[in-house]
């Protein structure tokens, strides 16, 4: 059951209120003026809040700047409530960062339309969407519902990509999100001397081509299917609707989108001090992380000697030398493209 605080002076619309989410089977907390409302927020920790603008002792304002200081009650979705007179009052609200309004007099369904709309937003904030095509689509049903984006299509085109198949290429103009649903593919781009050098390696769940889809400019870098791979095509309409429809929505959207950032910052860094010999265990458990496990028996990596040279940022004559060594170390076997990893404990003590 859903807790609700209601912050409201006025004995009547209190009451009346409460009573109405009270029948909707919400667990209704009640506070008579804005210092017992933080106060109750504070130590009840509710689902929303709805509260009155005009309040003896603590006004709207004060209530919430006080708790949307306190990082525990930061997060709770606010509702203000106005007189019709008062649409500077709501516009102010507004702009410290409630959620919503409503303006008095409001009947049962404009206060439940209002309730349910915010706690929907608020369950798909704190929902954890899986790494995958599914948890995707389920963020894309959720935040469908909860923002009413009618437009917004469910029904993505999947097109396979055969392997060395260019997913995009540098200089074209991008005009759609894509989403691996199987497979993989690389992001790379060619210096002036014509070497490439891989700046991402993109497996089911990761999204590519969005940083200059957002930018509105040409590809910065190309995309090749490193294996067979299917991709998800979102158009560019439906990435920007759930980009600007709501900013919580929003939010949450770049945080899925963004998800392998920080590991591609920690890559290149390592790129840059990391030794030939670690760089190449490194490039090879990067590339046993983004594929499926494989219980109960060894890791095989299907890559060929150029593609893995791009990803270590050296020329392929080095890495076929360093897996040579690892090969007689025992750590790998190599059989034509495909690297069996023999002991993955010994590569990642080497990365450590």
């Amino acid at each position: 059951m859903k807790k609700v605080l209601l912050i409201e002076d006025d004995t009547y619309m209190r009451e009346n209120t409460a009573e109405i989410l009270t029948l909707a089977r919400f667990d209704v907390i009640k506070a008579c003026n804005g210092k017992e409302g933080v106060s109750l927020a504070q130590t009840e920790r509710p689902d929303l809040i709805i509260c009155d603008i005009m309040m003896p002792e603590l006004d709207g304002y004060g209530v919430l700047h006080l708790l949307s200081k306190d990082e525990s009650t930061s997060w709770i979705p606010f509702i203000f409530v106005t007189a019709k007179a008062e649409r500077e009052d709501l516009r102010k609200g507004m702009s410290m960062g409630a959620d919503d309004y409503l303006t008095k007099p409001y009947d049962d369904r404009e206060l439940l339309d209002v309730v349910e709309t915010r706690l929907r937003k608020n369950d798909i904030l704190k929902t954890e969407f899986a790494k995958s095509s599914e948890g995707v689509f389920d963020f894309f049903n959720q935040a469908k519902e909860s923002i009413d984006l009618k437009h917004l299509s469910l029904n993505k085109s999947v097109k396979l990509y055969k392997k060395k198949e260019p997913v995009y290429l540098e200089g074209s103009l991008p005009n759609r999100l894509f989403l691996i649903k199987s497979g993989q593919v690389k992001t790379s781009i060619m210096n002036d001397q014509g070497k490439e050098f891989v700046t991402g390696i993109y497996s089911a769940g990761d999204f590519v081509g969005y940083n200059d889809l957002l930018e509105d400019i040409s590809y910065t870098d190309s995309c090749i299917a490193l294996k067979d791979s299917e991709l998800i095509i979102i158009p560019k309409a439906d990435f920007f609707s759930l980009l600007f429809s709501s900013k919580d929505i929003a939010g949450k959207f770049i945080k899925m989108l963004s998800n392998n950032v920080k590991s591609n910052e920690v890559r290149l860094a390592k790129l840059a001090y990391n030794s030939v010999r670690k760089r190449v265990a490194d490039a090879l458990l990067m590339l046993i992380d983004k594929q499926p496990a494989s219980a109960g028996s060894d890791t095989v990596i299907s890559i060929s000697r150029e593609d893995l040279a791009s990803i270590v940022g050296t020329a392929s004559e080095t890495v076929i030398r360093t897996l040579s060594d690892f090969k007689e170390e025992q750590l790998i076997t190599v059989s034509g493209s495909k690297i069996t990893i023999l002991n993955e404990a010994k590569l990642r003590d080497m990365k450590n």
